[in-house]
C-alpha cells in the first residue's frame, strides 16, 4: 500500500491554471449563456450529485464546472496520497469530457478539509473567478466531515462574493449567485427538502456513461472496498460491470424520482411528472439570492424541452 501523501501541484502552477480559468470566464460571462459551479468534497461527489443537470446544462451551451475541494488521497482500500490522487483527478477529467463540463481539484487532503478563512478565501475567488449564476454544494449536515465543511465553506462564501474588500485580487460578483444543496438522508436538524427536481429520463445513459469513468470509487469500492468489491462489480469486466453500474445508477436515481415525485409533478405537470423515471433534485439555500419560480425555471431550463 502507498502511504504517501505528498500535494500534487507547485503553488504557482495552481494560482497559473486559475488566472487563465478566470480570463476565460469573463470573454464568456457576456454570451448570454448560464454559469453553474457545483462543489463536491472528493472527485466523485459533485458528479454524483449533480451529473444529469450538468450534461442537461451542457447540451444547451451553458458553462458548467465541477470542483472537488479534496484530492480524494484517502479513498481507496489499496493505494493512496499521490498516486492516488492523481488517479481521480485523471478520472473526474473523462467523466468531465463525457459530460462536456470543466473540472477542477484542489489540492487538499482527504480527510482534512476545514472551515477556515484561507479555504472561504479559495471557494470565494472560484465562484467569482467563474462569474456564477448558480452555486452548488452539499448540505452542511452530513456524515462525512469533508461533505459538512464543503457545504459550510459554500455557505460563508455567500455574502462574501459580493463584498469589495473580501479577496480584492478578484473582482467581487454584482449579484449574488442562487446557492443550492444536493439532496441526503439526514434528518437533524432539518431533512433535504426539494424546491426543485428534474427528470434525466432523457440524459440518464449519458450520467451512467460519465459516471462509469470514475473507476477507482464504482467499481473499486473506494475507501470501503476490497478485493471480494472487484468480485462483485465486476471490475475486470467493462461490459458486465457496467451493466451493474446501470442497475445500481436506476435504483438511486429512479429513487429520488419516487422520493420526491410530487415536485416533479409540480413542475412537470401530473402526466409528465409522474412518468419519471429517473430524477435529481435541489434545494435552495437560505443565503445567497433568493429566487422566484420563474428564476428556477431560467436556471434550470429544461421544462419546456
Amino acid at each position: 500500500m502507498v502511504h504517501s501523501r505528498m500535494l500534487l501541484f507547485p503553488l504557482v502552477l495552481m494560482f497559473g491554471v486559475l488566472a487563465s480559468e478566470t480570463v476565460h470566464a469573463e470573454d464568456e460571462a457576456s454570451d448570454g449563456k448560464l454559469r453553474i459551479i457545483a462543489f463536491g468534497a472528493h472527485p466523485d461527489d459533485a458528479e454524483f450529485q449533480m451529473g444529469g443537470a450538468a450534461i442537461k446544462w451542457a447540451k444547451l451551451g451553458h458553462h458548467v464546472k465541477l470542483v472537488s475541494v479534496t484530492n480524494g488521497d484517502l479513498g481507496h482500500w489499496e493505494i493512496s496520497g499521490g498516486p492516488l490522487a492523481i488517479r481521480r483527478t485523471k478520472e473526474v477529467q473523462e467523466a468531465a469530457r463525457r459530460m462536456g463540463t470543466s473540472v477542477e481539484v484542489l489540492d487538499i487532503h482527504d480527510g482534512e478539509l476545514m472551515p477556515s478563512l484561507e479555504n472561504r478565501r479559495t471557494i470565494a475567488r472560484l465562484i467569482r473567478d467563474w462569474n456564477a449564476d448558480l452555486v452548488l454544494a452539499h448540505r452542511p449536515n452530513d456524515y462525512h466531515p469533508d461533505h459538512r465543511y464543503t457545504g459550510i465553506l459554500v455557505q460563508d462564501a455567500a455574502f462574501m462574493v459580493a463584498v469589495p474588500f473580501f479577496v480584492p485580487d478578484t473582482k467581487p460578483l454584482k449579484k449574488n449567485p442562487v446557492f443550492m444543496y444536493y439532496p441526503d438522508r439526514f434528518k437533524k436538524p432539518y431533512a433535504f427538502e426539494p424546491d426543485i427536481a428534474i427528470s434525466l429520463d432523457d440524459v440518464f445513459e449519458k450520467k451512467v456513461d460519465a459516471v462509469d469513468a470514475l473507476v477507482s470509487q464504482v467499481y473499486e469500492g473506494g475507501a470501503l472496498g476490497s478485493e471480494e468489491t472487484l468480485i462483485q462489480r465486476k471490475a475486470h469486466d467493462p461490459v458486465a460491470r457496467k451493466e451493474i453500474l446501470r442497475d445500481s445508477w436506476g435504483r438511486r436515481n429512479g429513487g429520488i424520482a419516487n422520493l420526491y415525485r410530487d415536485s416533479l409533478i409540480e413542475w412537470y405537470g401530473q402526466e409528465a411528472g409522474a412518468a419519471v423515471k429517473y430524477a435529481e433534485a435541489y434545494q435552495v439555500c437560505e443565503y445567497g439570492r433568493q429566487p422566484s419560480k420563474e428564476e428556477l425555471k431560467r436556471l434550470f431550463p429544461f421544462f419546456d424541452k
